[in-house]
């Protein structure tokens, strides 16, 4: 089963978390709408296993991992072609050079930050666009160095790294807008110091101009953290009152009517009109239905209240 949509219908944060929350298994392709029909456009492969990340490549031809290989080592293509060759071909390529102590773990970790974090990154540029997922395609191991990261995480590190927010700049949230914190207890991500910051001023009191003025930071910058705060679901945007609600005073009397009122005094024979008058509606009172019956009268007779995919086209 193929999914295929647009990035103006579905976000690329929203794409990720969907294969996350589903545990799905398969390629994600996704590509820019070039201005020129006949010009190919830039593709993105992202392959997934049960909801984590595990490659990214450019191409089809399983020789990304290996192109970056001997650009981190400084070798030759053909040098890593013969290292590839002696590894198995049904684990990942990445984790066989570890044992063969070819490549290290901090080697390891390097070559994914540039294969797959970095490329995600790339993918928050993506403006008009389409995205397809291919579920349960087969994963090339050519192309796994052996190390996974979540689709939440992925897109935390991803907009971290992101340099050019033109493309996402209408959604970021409104500087005169306040946060609100959604988790009730610390974050279950490992946020970076400004992040954290942020998320503990999210009381709904404070304006993000407020919080930049506090951590001495544009309002850009945070605007930029709000925004991945809110695209992990951690905190939401809310409107503040302050500003908002108009305010009015009160005038005061004037002040003839206020010594009026002040030499104004209740007779004897006014207060006795009004006690006749009451004692003559006594006898001809309306009962007031409150709608529930009385401790006094019986229940019965009195009803209880019932508690109340397949394929997009663009």
């Amino acid at each position: 089963m193929s999914i295929t949509s647009c990035l103006t219908d579905f976000s690329v944060p929203e794409i990720l978390q969907f294969i996350e929350k589903g545990r799905k298994t398969g390629l994600l392709t996704l590509g820019s709408l070039p201005d020129d029909p006949t010009t190919p456009s830039d593709i993105h492969y992202i392959w997934v296993h049960q909801g984590r990340i595990v490659a990214a490549a450019n191409q089809l031809d399983h020789q990304g991992l290996a192109t970056l290989m001997s650009q981190q080592m400084g070798v030759s293509k053909r040098v890593v072609a013969k290292l590839v060759q002696l590894c198995p071909t049904d684990k990942p390529l990445g984790l066989s050079l570890r044992r063969k102590a070819i490549l290290s773990a901090e080697q390891l970790k390097q070559l994914f930050q540039m294969q797959v974090l970095e490329r995600v990154s790339t993918l928050f540029e993506l403006k008009d666009g389409q995205f397809k997922f291919i579920q349960n395609a087969p994963i090339p191991t050519r192309e796994m160095t052996g190390l996974t990261v979540s689709a939440t995480e992925a897109i935390l590190i991803g907009l971290r790294m992101l340099k050019k927010w033109d493309t996402l700049a209408d959604k970021l949230p409104d500087p005169n807008g306040g946060l609100v914190g959604i988790a009730a207890s610390s974050p279950p991500y490992q946020l970076n110091y400004l992040e954290k910051k942020v998320w503990d001023n999210a009381q709904g009191t404070l304006s993000l101009s407020a919080i930049s003025k506090e951590l001495k930071l544009t309002v850009e910058e945070v605007q930029q953290i709000a925004f991945r705060l809110i695209t992990l679901n951690l905190v939401e945007e809310v409107p503040l009152l302050t500003g908002i609600l108009p305010t009015q005073e009160i005038e005061p009397l004037p002040v003839q009517l206020t010594e009026e009122l002040e030499h104004e005094t209740i007779t004897p024979s006014l207060l006795q009109n009004l006690v006749n008058f009451l004692h003559s509606k006594g006898n001809d009172h309306i009962p007031i239905r409150w709608g529930y019956a009385s401790e006094r009268h019986t229940q019965e007779g009195v009803m209880p209240i019932e508690p109340s995919i397949d394929i997009v086209r663009c």
